[in-house]
């Protein structure tokens, strides 16, 4: 069971003024993560201009950074196809990278993912299977056959809070029929966070929390940071102890 820190995602700079959106600034932030309590860190690296990108330029800048700043973490990046929109580009950042991270997420929807996750294994990169709904959990079954994958990410976008757990469930329940006994990291999104976060430490699974996913404190109130964020998923997990 860990917590990981989601310093950025794919939001933009107005949605909350300490968002990280250069390596300097994922550098400081997820040192504070660490600091904080987060196992591990997940970040989605920014050129120049400050837009998502998987080009080796962008990762190795961000890659080198974080590991100056947080030795000994571990450290993942995504792969979402929106970030490069084109899949080939995608394929050639991936081998255009120097400075490698420990593990990238791969999202089990879209098209190019078996591709994608053979690439990564090619380089030795550690997979995180991203699963938001039943028909994904399945797909990974064929493809994976059980071990392949580093973690399996249950990332639910689903804001009604019946209808988030019945998504999640169902997932749960096809890699339990399935015979998968990957790691799991329980994640939701905005109204989702903190029930999910519960609801993984009910369960021993994992979670993660940070400004790519959500920027409120259980309590409602807007966080400081990604740090006060981590902290507060640290002390629940701690709780459940």
């Amino acid at each position: 069971m860990i917590v990981q820190a989601c310093i950025n995602g794919a939001r933009n700079a107005d949605f909350h003024p300490h968002l990280p959106l250069d390596a300097d600034a994922m550098a400081r932030d997820g040192a504070a993560c660490v600091a904080a309590g987060a196992a591990e860190l997940h970040v989605h690296a920014r050129g120049l201009d400050g837009r998502e990108s998987l080009a080796p330029e962008a990762m190795d800048r961000t890659m080198l950074a974080l590991r100056r700043a947080c030795p000994g973490t571990l450290i993942g990046v995504s792969t979402g196809a929106w970030i490069e929109n084109d899949d080939e580009r995608t394929l050639a950042a991936i081998d255009g990278w120097s400075e490698l991270p420990d593990y990238a997420s791969v999202n089990l929807s879209e098209k190019a993912a078996p591709e994608v996750m053979q690439r990564l294994r090619q380089r030795g990169i550690g997979i995180e299977a991203g699963l938001a709904s039943v028909a994904d959990a399945e797909r990974l079954v064929r493809l994976d056959h059980g071990c392949k994958v580093l973690r399996i990410l249950i990332e639910i976008s689903e804001q009604a809070l019946n209808a988030a757990w019945e998504v999640s469930d169902g997932i749960a329940a096809a890699l339990d029929r399935a015979g998968m006994r990957h790691a799991i990291l329980l994640h939701g999104e905005n109204a989702t966070v903190w029930p999910f976060v519960h609801g993984a430490a009910e369960r021993n699974w994992s979670t993660r929390v940070g400004l790519e996913d959500g920027k409120e404190l259980p309590d409602g109130t807007v966080a400081f940071g990604n740090a006060a964020l981590v902290a507060a998923a640290v002390a629940i997990f701690r709780e459940r102890r």
